[in-house]
């Protein structure tokens, strides 16, 4: 069993509105086949297709205030409703109190407990650790969790290897943002397919980009379109590579976001949560929030919780 799980930061389900919505028009046909042939909006449903279960996700858990990132990758990562805990939704970087909580009982920690190979597939460039170092900024909730959770923080050279991803799929920003002119570029396809190779090497593993909710809070709106076209092609490359009783990919959200470029915030939607896989109907049993996605996992990889 492996699991793969892709994390879109910022996104959520929203109204069905062209003017403001990227995901009400852009073209993203295997993202629709996901969801029974339907666009990710706030009509859609609970929805199973022919490979998957489409699942309107609570990112609120019962505090009020637009949830944030911090909080809601924490609990993504561990299982509790860490909002409650603190008592606010809090971000974008954990606190110490996240921190502490991601500390004791993170997935990445519990998995390599119990001698699990675990991994988080993202390329940093040495000016994030050059950054981490001198102190100068914190981890992400994701990035702090897999750090002292034991599992390696990848850099450059790991993306020349092959062996993570850009935030961006492809590679393109590291050449024309980062100033890596032999980077490695892969299509959208070609990125897919990378991925699924990369994750049967692991039980769990996980991809991220930050893109999305930058285009939340920044936009504009066309490249919100043109970051959805790309991850579509992304996942027809992962799906074509995949045989669904390898296990499972998921793909959720910490909080809405890129859903409405009305606004510069964060939303209180639902957040999308795609299950693929045969598998898929044992995870997603009484799945409704962000909650279920630590406990699901650690029960279809038949880990042991203390």
């Amino acid at each position: 069993m492996h699991i793969l799980l892709i994390f879109l930061d910022g996104i959520g389900l929203g109204e069905d509105d062209p003017a403001n919505n990227p995901f009400a028009v852009a073209n993203t046909p295997t993202l629709h086949a996901l969801a029974g042939n339907r666009r990710w909006l706030r009509s859609t449903p609970r929805t199973e297709s022919a490979r998957a279960i489409f699942i309107p996700t609570d990112p609120r858990l019962g505090v009020p205030g637009r949830p944030q990132s911090a909080t809601g990758q924490a609990v993504i990562l561990t299982g509790r409703n860490v909002p409650t805990e603190i008592g606010e939704h809090y971000g974008p970087k954990p606190n110490a109190a996240i921190r502490a909580i991601l500390d004791e009982s993170s997935l990445f920690k519990q998995l390599t407990a119990q001698g699990r190979r675990a991994a988080l597939l993202d390329a940093f460039p040495p000016r994030f650790f050059h950054s981490i170092n001198r102190g100068k900024t914190l981890r992400s909730s994701i990035q702090h969790a897999a750090h002292t959770g034991g599992v390696p923080i990848r850099g450059a050279d790991d993306l020349f290897a092959g062996m993570a991803l850009s935030a961006d799929w492809t590679g393109e920003g590291w050449r024309e943002v980062l100033g890596y002119p032999d980077a490695p570029i892969y299509s959208p396809e070609q990125a897919g397919a990378r991925l699924a190779e990369l994750a049967r090497q692991y039980d769990f593993s996980l991809v991220s980009t930050w893109l999305t909710d930058e285009i939340g809070h920044r936009g504009p709106f066309e490249r919100g379109v043109s970051i959805l076209e790309r991850f579509d092609r992304v996942m027809a490359g992962l799906l074509d590579a995949w045989n669904d009783d390898e296990g499972l990919i998921l793909i959720t959200s910490d909080h809405g976001n890129m859903e409405d470029l009305s606004i510069r915030q964060h939303t209180e939607n639902d957040v999308p949560t795609v299950v693929i896989g045969a598998a898929r109907h044992q995870f997603a049993a009484g799945f409704s929030s962000l909650l279920h996605i630590t406990p699901h996992i650690l029960s279809l990889l038949a880990v042991n919780v203390p």
